[in-house]
Parts: structure tokens; C-alpha cells; sequence
């Protein structure tokens, strides 16, 4: 495991004139670049072959460099060129799904924005329930084995697939019958489905809510709260229902894109509870917690109960949205602050004050 030690004596050795933030180019970078930008940073976006198209139609990177393959930027050449620019990165899911929380954890030598010590908990579903549980945060019953199935449930898969390969079962023989199926698409593999989880379904509104822990002023934030469109499960509820019996169509939960949500404002004072309580736990359970960007992933009942089913422990793609802000932040900071930015902020802030320790691991 890297220690923070060794990435506070790295980042001494940088030039803090010329800080600059980088980013995987996928999932939210654009919005992390361009608010590093605003915040006076220079930015450099690594991006797989035939991906750079995005950075350099927007502009939003001042280097862009192109790799054949992700876990290529953990060679020890790579890492070197990084340090030389003064890199500090901002992890978010696709580091996660391309690189691995193991090298993030152990290869990774850079300043990164967060906690590298709590993404872990995004690919150990066991581990992420009892954090949410001890936090007094509701989440669905959990089956441990498929045998017991007795309810509507929907099998997941860990780390961050943006819902790719989930399905849902009512029975031990349809978990079979659709895992087999899985298997012979390819959709899953074998480990996949040792490591599954399989939660009861729980029908409501699908609200994702993006807090901002500031480790600088010990506050949680509330960002923005969206939900998520998915193909092709949003799509089947458009045909009728004699149809989609007859259709086979094999429902998907792949996320295609997000859209902001405004909850009631009576629904908001649990909101912050639940994040608090979130971040207070994490504190105990892998120091120094939960810094900068997080998300609770969650189902509104009719009772309005917040169920939890997922935290993601960085930046999330629901908050591309609001690139311009979202309703939230501009009460709190006024136009012009996305999550991207807010980042930014804190950085200078710690960096201003010397108070990197508080921030980056």
C-alpha cells in the first residue's frame, strides 16, 4: 500500500506554481478539467486511442496524452513523466474499472485527491453494507444464497461496471437459468458471479445524491442528486406490457446518461444525516474517511424512505449535469461551481494553507 507519507514527500518536491491536475479521459474528466482550469491549474487528461477526439473538440485539456491501454500509465516511465509535470490526479469510476483499486492502492505513485484507501470499498459489497449499516443508512434485505431467493431481486456485480451484466430473478431456477445465459454471452464472467450480490428490489424513484466532504472546514455538502437512464430497462417501459411478454428482449441496466433531480426540500434534512453519518463512520473505519466527492446511491419510496444500495467513494458521472452548477451548489456558492470545480477549490485551498495532509493520500 502506498503511504501517504511517501506522497506528501513527493509532493514537496513539486513546483506549486505549476500544479497540474490530471484525470483519466472518460467518466467526468471533462468537468474536472475544466474547473481546474477555472481555478488557475494546468490539466492534462490521459486517454486511450481514440478517445482524445473529446478532450480536444472541448478543449478542455492543456496536454493530452494517448495510451493503447489504461494500466499502461502505471508503468514506472510513465508514472516518472507524471511527477515531472507536477501531476496530482483526481480518480473517478472509469480509474476504478480500467486501472483496478489494487493499483490504484499499491502502483499508483502520484497525489491523488481523495482517500485511495476507501475506494476499495466500491468493489467489496460486504465490507460497503456494513459501513452503510453502522451509519444507521437503510439498504435493501440481502440474499446470500441463491437458493433462498423468495422475492423479485436483482443480481449485482462489483466495482464500477455502470450497471453492465445485472439482471433480475424472482427464483432460485430463473438465477440459474439467467446466470447460464449471462455466462454464454459473456455478459459476466465466473468471478463475477462468485462475487455477486443479490439484493431485493426495491421499486420507488431512483435518486443519486452527490455530497462534498470538505476535510478543510469538517462540512458535508450537498452537490446535486440525479438519476440514471438505462438501456434497455428505461426503454421497455415504453412498450406494453402483451408486447414485451412476446418481445424476448433481455433487459439491461447499462447506465447511457443522467439527469438532474430537485427532491422536495421536507426530504432534505435526512439527506444531510445520512451523508454525515456516512462520512463520521468512515472516519473509524479506514482513516483519514471520506474526502472530497462521494455519492449515495439510493430508491425513494412512497413511505419517502431513503434506501441505499451502493456508495460510490469519488466523483460520479450524475454530477455532469451540472457542469454549471446544480440548484444545490449555487445556494451555496453562487453560479458556475461543478463538482469538477469544487475539487479544484479544495486543492488550492489545502495547498494555500498547507494543509495537503487533510486531502490528498
Amino acid at each position: 500500500m502506498i503511504q501517504q507519507e511517501e506522497v506528501l514527500e513527493l509532493l514537496e518536491e513539486y513546483n506549486r506554481k505549476k500544479i497540474t491536475v490530471a484525470t483519466l479521459g472518460s467518466h467526468s474528466a471533462l468537468q474536472i478539467l475544466k474547473g481546474a482550469k477555472e481555478e488557475g491549474f494546468k490539466t492534462l487528461a490521459i486517454c486511450k486511442e481514440g478517445r482524445e477526439i473529446v478532450y480536444e473538440r472541448f478543449r478542455a485539456a492543456d496536454e493530452i496524452i494517448i495510451l493503447k491501454d489504461y494500466k499502461k500509465m502505471l508503468q514506472s516511465e510513465m508514472v516518472k513523466k507524471l511527477q515531472e509535470k507536477n501531476c496530482v490526479f483526481v480518480p473517478h469510476g472509469s480509474l476504478i474499472a480500467y486501472v483496478g483499486v489494487e493499483s490504484i492502492e499499491n502502483k499508483l505513485r502520484l497525489p491523488l485527491i481523495g482517500n485511495r484507501r476507501i475506494l476499495r470499498y466500491e468493489a467489496d459489497r460486504s465490507a460497503e453494507r456494513r459501513w452503510l449499516e453502522e451509519a444507521n443508512v437503510k439498504m435493501p434485505k440481502e440474499t446470500k444464497n441463491p437458493r433462498e431467493i423468495n422475492a423479485l431481486s436483482i443480481v449485482k456485480f462489483p466495482g464500477a461496471k455502470g450497471g453492465r451484466g445485472y439482471f433480475l430473478v424472482s427464483s432460485y431456477g430463473e438465477f440459474i437459468r439467467k446466470s447460464k445465459k449471462m455466462l454464454e454471452k459473456k455478459r459476466i464472467t465466473e468471478e463475477d458471479l462468485k462475487k455477486a450480490t443479490i439484493q431485493e428490489y426495491i421499486p420507488g424513484v431512483n435518486v443519486y445524491i452527490s455530497y462534498f466532504y470538505s476535510p478543510l472546514k469538517n462540512e458535508v455538502e450537498l452537490f446535486g442528486m440525479d438519476r440514471r437512464y438505462e438501456a434497455n430497462i428505461d426503454g421497455m417501459a415504453r412498450i406494453p406490457a402483451a408486447d414485451q411478454i412476446n418481445s424476448y428482449i433481455e433487459p439491461s441496466y447499462v447506465v447511457v446518461g443522467n439527469a438532474p433531480i430537485v427532491a422536495r426540500e421536507s426530504l432534505l434534512g435526512e439527506v444531510f444525516r445520512m451523508g454525515d453519518r456516512i462520512v463520521e463512520v468512515s472516519k473509524k473505519i479506514a482513516p483519514p474517511g471520506m474526502l472530497g466527492a462521494f455519492c449515495l446511491e439510493t430508491m425513494v419510496t412512497h413511505k419517502l424512505e431513503f434506501i441505499a444500495f451502493e456508495i460510490s467513494t469519488r466523483i460520479v458521472a450524475g454530477t455532469n449535469p451540472f457542469t454549471a452548477g446544480s440548484p444545490y451548489s449555487y445556494l451555496l456558492y453562487g453560479n458556475n461551481m461543478s463538482m469538477g470545480r469544487r475539487i479544484a477549490v479544495e486543492l488550492k485551498n489545502a495547498l494555500r494553507e498547507g494543509k495537503e495532509k487533510l486531502l490528498i493520500t
